[in-house]
């Protein structure tokens, strides 16, 4: 347990959400940014928030243009419901642009895992998508920097598809859903860091709200987005943790790693389930 900066003999779990260092109660100042140790409590300075910052999303952005030409290359335009042509259906299962049925990635198709999360099934689902994942983008891609959020969000990616591959391998998958959740777990984290309340700042709402959603509604993948919203929440713990205790390596290391767990459980889910997949329209052949 740390120990007030001022006040050695006195444990705490708070920090200053300007400087970082661990204050106690008296030494507390509240602020609309969170708590503040005293000397930061009087500088007029602007403090770095999720939202305060002139740095462009850059890596949002990318990741708006990969999921807006996978979904264009698709071919499938309808508003919402099901595609009934296109490479959605024709291609998605078998094809080359491949969703996330467990037959196929037992089968070797191992690209499925990340290349799912890149493909949507109609306008509106992808609209929704890259709506939430352009706000949150806004908040955390300043606040972690690039390199992180990118990391946040491929393991949120991965988790989700070890979700969704648990829950329903037999099942047609696809959507950034998952990889969003994971932002959204990601969020809530580095908002209880700086004592900023969850529901107030509209992330607790906006994660209730979408856990509803997919488990009242049908063909949604609550799979998927429970896996994702644990992966994020899981990554944004392990990098406040490494700055914390100042091994930032180690904790990055950790997320790979994290990464790479759920990416070979996701093959060992899909080899288990292999057995009791149903037919498929086409003859699936290994590397296929």
């Amino acid at each position: 347990m740390a120990t007030c900066y001022r006040h050695p003999s006195r444990e705490t779990g708070v920090s200053c959400s300007s400087c970082g260092r661990p204050i106690c109660p008296d030494c507390m100042t509240t602020t609309p940014v969170g708590m503040r140790c005293p000397e930061c409590s009087r500088q007029k300075t602007v403090v770095k928030t999720l939202r305060n910052t002139a740095r462009r999303p850059e890596v949002t952005f990318a990741l708006i243009a990969i999921n807006v030409a996978a979904f264009l290359a698709e071919g499938n335009l309808s508003i919402g419901g099901q595609p009934s042509d296109g490479v959605y259906l024709k291609g998605a299962l078998l094809g080359s642009f491949p969703g996330l049925p467990g037959q196929g990635v037992a089968y070797g198709q191992w690209w499925r895992i990340i290349t799912s999360g890149f493909l949507h099934e109609n306008l509106l689902h992808i609209a929704f998508n890259m709506y939430v994942l352009y706000i949150l983008g806004q908040m955390l891609e300043p606040a972690l920097g690039r390199a992180k959020f990118a990391l946040v969000y491929f393991v949120s990616l991965l988790a989700g598809s070890l979700g969704a591959l648990i829950v329903s391998p037999h099942t047609l998958t696809v959507g950034a859903s998952g990889a969003v959740f994971g932002l959204l777990g990601a969020a809530a984290v580095e908002m209880r860091a700086r004592q900023i309340p969850i529901m107030q700042s509209g992330v607790g709402g906006l994660i209730l709200i979408n856990l509803v959603i997919s488990f009242t509604l049908p063909g949604i993948s609550w799979g998927g987005h429970i896996g994702g919203l644990i992966g994020g929440a899981l990554v944004a713990i392990a990098l406040q943790l490494g700055a914390r205790y100042r091994a930032q390596a180690l904790a990055i290391g950790a997320s790979v790693v994290f990464g790479a767990a759920c990416f070979a459980g996701s093959i060992a889910v899909a080899h288990s389930s292999l057995a009791e997949a149903p037919s498929v329209p086409t003859q699936l052949e290994p590397g296929q």
